[in-house]
């Protein structure tokens, strides 16, 4: 997971805000229930220490957000009047919360996100597509492309002395419009680096426009006959392939950085390797096990690389803050431009301490290498 659209929030110093609150729409005495339990938590956060302006700011974020159909969550983070990151989460967090720490406590958002996954789906017929794109957590991009042949774009029944001449034109139709089509895909995939590119629709369309794709985006594509553009087309179908491709596409980035670690052979696993090797800029990739129950801390000085399992270990920092574990890594991850890899209990049973890290280089002093 890349953590960069967290750098705002360690750009500018705390105390934090974080709130976490179900803000589901799904019963007719929602709003009011929103409400109080915001009321709840803006009071905790007072008696915790956090200024008006901070817990006002929250308050035009929570009341004043656009609310989605179902259920969802909201995430926010505030500090020193400003609200630096909102987002809605895709279901309730586990539970409402708010936190004044001077870190912001963004691990219960992590978990949620997962393994994020860029992709492209396009939704094809014989005249055209319309295509959607979403990089790794970030915003929609939609296209909608109309071929440029409109005539023929149907085979004629068998019959007739021009029958062969108008079934050729009608497959050049087709096939113009499919390489329009891809171009427009090969861009969109470019855009966001897609790592799954899902081509659903009428059957003939998306092989031609498969075909036509550039060979970097051959070995990603997903082909469906799932879905249609015709109007009022119920779209689960197709919907339910894409999910299942992006959440088949995001077990295989887990399962690579597990792999990666493995070849390791324990090198970089447990907290003090892990917190060693951030010291040095060393990590590539953290995997974490996620534990909502977790309540170690570390210290920290004002640099990212200022990390440590104990105050006397920051010789250079004259006054370390003693912070969440969770936090100070994840602070650490962003300021070295390192990725994380949110694991589930079943995932590594035998991680030690839950955490360990791909390193982007080994050497004879990176702890836990065999010097045997």
């Amino acid at each position: 997971m890349q953590l960069s659209f967290l750098r705002p929030l360690y750009d500018r110093p705390g105390p934090w805000c974080s709130v976490y609150l179900d803000a589901s729409r799904d019963t007719q005495d929602a709003r009011p229930a929103l409400d109080l339990r915001w009321r709840a938590l803006a009071e905790q956060l007072a008696a915790d220490g956090a200024d008006e302006p901070t817990i006002a700011a929250l308050d035009r974020v929570v009341r004043g957000h656009d609310p989605m159909p179902g259920d969802y969550g909201l995430a926010a983070f505030a500090s020193r009047g400003t609200v630096v990151l909102s987002e809605y989460l895709s279901a309730p967090p586990l539970r409402d919360l708010a936190a004044y720490t001077p870190l912001p406590h963004v691990m219960p958002l992590l978990a949620q996100r997962g393994e994020q996954v860029a992709w492209v789906r396009v939704l094809a017929d014989r005249t055209g597509a319309d295509a959607v794109a979403v990089s790794a957590g970030g915003v929609p991009r939609r296209t909608h492309v109309t071929g440029r042949q409109t005539y023929p774009l149907r085979r004629v029944q068998p019959g007739g002395w021009s029958q062969s001449r108008y079934q050729r034109a009608a497959m050049e139709a087709w096939h113009h419009n499919a390489g329009d089509a891809a171009a427009a895909t090969a861009e969109l995939a470019d855009r966001v680096g897609a790592d799954v590119v899902v081509v659903a629709g009428d059957v003939r369309a998306t092989g031609m426009i498969a075909a036509q794709l550039p060979a970097r985006w051959q070995d990603v594509v997903v082909r469906t006959d799932a879905g249609s553009r015709a109007g009022g087309a119920d779209p689960a179908a197709m919907d339910d392939v894409t999910v299942q491709t992006i959440a088949e596409v995001a077990d295989q980035h887990v399962t690579a950085a597990l792999d990666r670690f493995g070849t390791q052979q324990d090198v970089g696993a447990g907290l003090d390797a892990v917190v060693a090797a951030l010291q040095r800029n060393q990590v590539d990739t953290m995997l974490l096990v996620d534990d909502p129950s977790a309540v170690g801390e570390l210290w920290i000085g004002p640099r990212p690389t200022d990390i440590a399992t104990a105050p006397g270990l920051l010789a250079a920092v004259p006054d370390p803050q003693r912070v969440r574990a969770d936090a100070a890594l994840v602070r650490a991850l962003v300021g070295t431009d390192a990725e994380l890899t949110v694991l589930g209990p079943d995932e590594a049973p035998e991680l030690a301490d839950g955490v360990g890290a791909v390193l982007r280089y080994v050497d004879p002093a990176t702890p836990g290498r065999d010097h045997g």
